[in-house]
């Protein structure tokens, strides 16, 4: 019976090693209660319809996608927990991201450790709670457009658009306005190189759009107790309507 037990928590590492490896992904279960978290990263830049260099470091949205709805659809979860560290990427993707995350029937937190820059942005704000560590910083700026214009009025009313969706999410998960919002994109004093705001942890949580500073073992904290107020009120996961 011993070996057994030994053999299932081999071959349950082995498995979580791969996980981590490949997606960096990882089941979290360990804790008294045993309540199952499934664990998010999304580091580096997020990757989009086009694939960035070999180099770079990226979390793909089509890895990404297809977990998030696992996670939806495995009735044995408890609650996800989405740790940030990206420069932003691809709009479209990290808004798909985003808006999954926003749609999912589970409690969910967000962690922003080292950046959460650009699209990193919805994505931090798209949990139920959101957390920052003092050293992380969070960039706010202008939607971005590479390439050739063919119309530079259309680009501009395009790249508005993009802009105002954007800013929509964001206010509309967090506590800051969309008023606020654009006028952070818009400062001119603070970045160098371009037109923008950074924010360190403690001002992120001033200006709203996170909910508190805090690292891990709040964060974590903050979602047991938000697995435990669901589990008590009863809440089921889906209500079947009657015919």
């Amino acid at each position: 019976m011993a070996e057994n037990t030994k053999k299932e928590e081999l071959e349950k590492e082995t498995d979580q090693n791969e996980q981590i490896k490949d997606m960096g992904q990882v089941m979290l279960d360990g804790n008294p209660k045993k309540y199952r978290v499934e664990l998010l990263t999304i580091i580096g830049e997020v990757e989009g319809h086009e694939s960035a260099p070999s180099h770079s470091k990226t979390t793909k949205y089509e890895h990404v996608l297809p977990k998030l709805a696992l996670v939806e659809d495995d009735e044995t979860v408890d609650g996800l927990l989405i740790l940030l560290n990206t420069v932003g990427g691809d709009v479209e993707a990290g808004l798909a991201i985003a808006e999954m995350i926003a749609s999912l029937s589970i409690p969910t937190v967000s962690l922003v450790l080292g950046g959460g820059h650009s699209i990193g942005v919805p994505m931090a704000v798209s949990a139920d709670y959101s957390f920052v560590v003092p050293s992380a910083t969070m960039v706010i700026h202008p939607v971005r457009s590479s390439g050739m214009f063919i119309g530079v009025a259309q680009t501009y009313r395009n790249m508005e658009k993009i802009q105002d969706r954007i800013t929509t999410f964001i206010s509309s998960h967090s506590h800051t306005s969309q008023e606020r919002l654009e006028e952070l994109m818009l400062d001119t004093t603070q970045l160098v190189k371009d037109v923008g705001t950074m924010l360190e942890g403690r001002e992120a949580v001033d200006e709203g759009l996170i909910d508190e500073v805090g690292g891990m073992k709040e964060a974590l904290g903050k979602l047991y107790e938000l697995i435990e107020e669901r589990k008590i009120k009863g809440k089921p996961r889906y209500e079947m309507q009657a015919d």
